[in-house]
């Protein structure tokens, strides 16, 4: 074998190998963020059942958590392909959403010491998306703002233009980082902390927006923009959503 050739089989064999590791370590990274999402609905779900109490709403929010759940199971189902289960393409209201997140998270909140507080939920306010995957975004955020923050975590909503911007505040110490590098720094395999963030930045990124940290007096407060959708709000519940 010339030398020529020789360099060109071990460049090549390089190449490969190169490529073999980074799929590897994507399908790692998938499986470790479906394992992230199996812990935080299935906790969620187990203290609200508590204090049920026959509440309806509480009940339709533990609904949400344990589909949550179920598609995490896709998710990590999904990984060992190095692929992600697919996104729903449907009419989410965003009032309705925030509603079902802050009845799960209320009751979880005394765990961390802190108290959630709703200060805004549009009413009327539409997002085309995946509710469940929406679900989770929102869900990381006020999971994160309760373990890391402190005092009270806030959850609100607001229209800017045809931006919808979903904002959860605390009372903590802030983010040690941009928000950005937060959401990055999972994907190189380093801890636990910020895979939150990464999941909900990616399904905020699939929807057409994008998650950003907002100005704060004090703690942390991260918002997700979300494209409002501009068609008739009575197609939600009447078909004007497509499955898979």
């Amino acid at each position: 074998m010339s030398a020529a050739l020789a360099w060109a089989v071990a460049a090549s064999a390089t190449g490969m190998a190169a490529v073999a590791w980074r799929e590897l370590r994507r399908g790692r990274e998938l499986v470790a963020r479906a394992c992230h999402e199996l812990r935080g609905p299935l906790a969620a779900a187990h203290l609200a059942l508590h204090a049920v109490a026959g509440d309806p709403a509480r009940l339709a929010a533990i609904e949400v958590e344990l589909r949550r759940a179920g598609l995490a199971l896709d998710d990590l189902a999904a990984a060992r392909a190095g692929r992600r289960a697919a996104d729903r393409d449907e009419l989410v209201d965003v009032g309705d959403l925030l509603e079902h997140q802050a009845a799960t998270w209320a009751a979880i909140a005394p765990v961390f010491g802190c108290t959630l507080r709703v200060t805004a939920v549009p009413h009327g306010v539409v997002v085309r998306g995946d509710r469940v995957r929406l679900a989770q975004a929102v869900g990381n955020l006020l999971a994160n703002a309760l373990e890391h923050g402190a005092g009270t975590v806030e959850l609100g909503a607001r229209v800017l233009g045809g931006q919808v911007r979903i904002e959860v505040g605390d009372e903590g110490a802030g983010l040690p980082e941009p928000v950005a590098q937060l959401a990055r720094r999972p994907r190189a395999g380093r801890g636990r902390r910020g895979r939150g963030l990464a999941i909900a930045a990616d399904i905020v990124s699939r929807h057409g927006g994008r998650l950003v940290s907002a100005p704060s007096a004090r703690g942390a407060r991260l918002a997700i923009e979300l494209p409002a959708w501009a068609g008739d709000v009575a197609a939600i519940g009447s078909g004007g959503g497509r499955g898979r």
